[in-house]
């Protein structure tokens, strides 16, 4: 069995995500990329093309990690992984602050500074970015995406492959559906349904 992980991924996030996994100790191998990849990813070899995922776990890599942006791209390449046999491995910055309480899925993302505090569940491929705050009891849908310095008070409730952009706000007990797009500085004092777009100070409905 091969030690390394390998990162799917070659673009910028992929670059945080490699450097969380180093921070935590561990040693990426490889990147797989798209064809149009650069050739390495701040100082890992790139793989050009998904059909390396199948080669490299035929000769013993087994553990994984995701490093899509997008929520959809992420989840299926993710399924495309877990099919072939890899374990999806979690990339969590040592300067996170995680509450004990918290519940964690596998494939998650956790960048430097984010917070995430008492009972909150973050699922399976949730990415919490740079400096979000997830307070008490909030629940984080399969792959959603909470961007840099995004806040949610407590008890809220975020659909699977959600969106909230660069700074949002979001009071407590609010609920956004599934696949929901909140645009960056958005404050949000209303549920949003399922597929909604919504932008502005408060948040308005812009696409349903």
């Amino acid at each position: 069995m091969r030690h390394g992980i390998v990162v799917v991924g070659a673009g910028g996030h992929a670059k945080v995500c490699v450097e969380l996994l180093q921070a935590m100790g561990e040693k990426v191998a490889y990147c797989v990329g798209g064809v149009d990849s650069p050739d390495m990813c701040v100082g890992i070899p790139v793989l050009k093309g998904d059909a390396h995922l199948e080669s490299l776990r035929q000769v013993g890599y087994s553990r994984l990690f995701v490093a899509i942006g997008s929520n959809s791209l992420r989840a299926r390449l993710s399924a495309v992984a877990t099919d072939q046999g890899y374990q999806l491995m979690n990339a969590i910055s040592p300067h996170a602050v995680i509450s004990p309480s918290a519940r964690l899925g596998a494939g998650i993302a956790v960048m430097a500074g984010a917070i995430i505090n008492a009972e909150a569940e973050i699922d399976d491929l949730a990415i919490i970015n740079t400096g979000a705050t997830v307070d008490h009891d909030c629940k984080i849908g399969k792959a959603a995406h909470i961007a840099p310095q995004t806040s949610l008070a407590g008890n809220v409730t975020i659909g699977a492959l959600s969106f909230l952009g660069v700074g949002c706000k979001v009071i407590p007990g609010i609920q956004i559906g599934e696949q929901a797009t909140v645009g960056a500085g958005g404050v949000v004092i209303s549920n949003i349904c399922d597929g909604a777009t919504v932008v502005g100070v408060p948040a308005r409905t812009i696409k349903q």
